[in-house]
């Protein structure tokens, strides 16, 4: 019987060799959340095929918070994690929320976390999705964007970590993300941001005068989609970027 240091060097030199960059890490998650060694080992091998470590775990880490994640669901990011903080700045006490495209929920369980008096609803079109949200203490509507919204919606706050890789750059992720995860999670069309306008048009209607939309994006999207933000209604656009100096999202706010 090997020794946990014995075991831990065990799985972590497996993973490593499987191309897990954070071979350690994922390992002592894994002993954690896997204690049975058959589970165990049932959990390493789906590792080194390539599987999500959340899917396998059944968590993620995000905000400080532990979110539970489906397998089948896009994991939620670290990056998106500015996005969450920023919106829960944003969001006056008592303030209503709606997270666009909310996946596993977790943007809307750190507003909901943040601000007990509070209300955050998700949408997603994938019904997977929002079992999983719901399990995450989300209220979450099954649809395409904001259509089951009123048109005299006056929410606060609207956030979206939409899909925006452009197609033709899906071949440069991760194999395994190209592999495992979602495409709907991920595809945003020709130049990346189809699903992307389509979030900024929706949270025109439903923001009040002086409500914020906070929506992921990358490279230099910020540019394009300058104009539909305009003819959204939204001004005084804020950007933000990475440690790497790479756009990550941006505010504006609904006139």
């Amino acid at each position: 019987m090997p020794s946990p240091s014995e075991a831990t060097d065990a799985v972590t030199d497996r993973l490593r060799a499987a191309g897990c960059v954070a071979a350690l890490e994922e390992a002592t998650e894994l002993m954690i959340a896997l204690p049975d060694a058959t589970e165990l080992e049932a959990g390493v091998q789906r590792r080194e095929r390539g599987e999500p470590l959340a899917w396998i775990t059944g968590t993620a880490a995000f905000c400080g918070r532990t979110i539970g994640v489906d397998a089948g669901v896009y994991v939620p990011r670290a990056q998106s994690e500015e996005l969450a903080r920023r919106a829960a700045s944003l969001l006056p006490a008592g303030g209503r929320a709606i997270d666009l495209c909310t996946g596993a929920g977790a943007v809307a369980a750190h507003l909901l976390a943040t601000d007990p008096t509070s209300w955050a609803v998700g949408i997603d079109a994938d019904p997977w999705a929002a079992a999983c949200a719901r399990r995450n203490g989300v209220p979450v509507v099954v649809a395409d964007l904001a259509e089951p919204i009123g048109r005299d919606a006056d929410f606060d706050v609207v956030t979206a970590v939409a899909p925006y890789v452009p197609t033709g750059q899906l071949r440069l992720l991760s194999p395994d993300v190209q592999r495992w995860e979602p495409r709907l999670a991920l595809d945003g069309g020709d130049d990346g941001l189809d699903l992307v306008r389509r979030v900024i048009e929706a949270a025109g209607r439903l923001l009040r005068p002086g409500g914020w939309l906070l929506v992921e994006v990358g490279g230099d999207q910020d540019r394009p989609l300058a104009r539909t933000l305009a003819a959204a209604g939204f001004a005084d656009v804020v950007r933000w970027w990475d440690e790497e100096g790479d756009l990550r999202g941006l505010a504006a706010v609904s006139r």
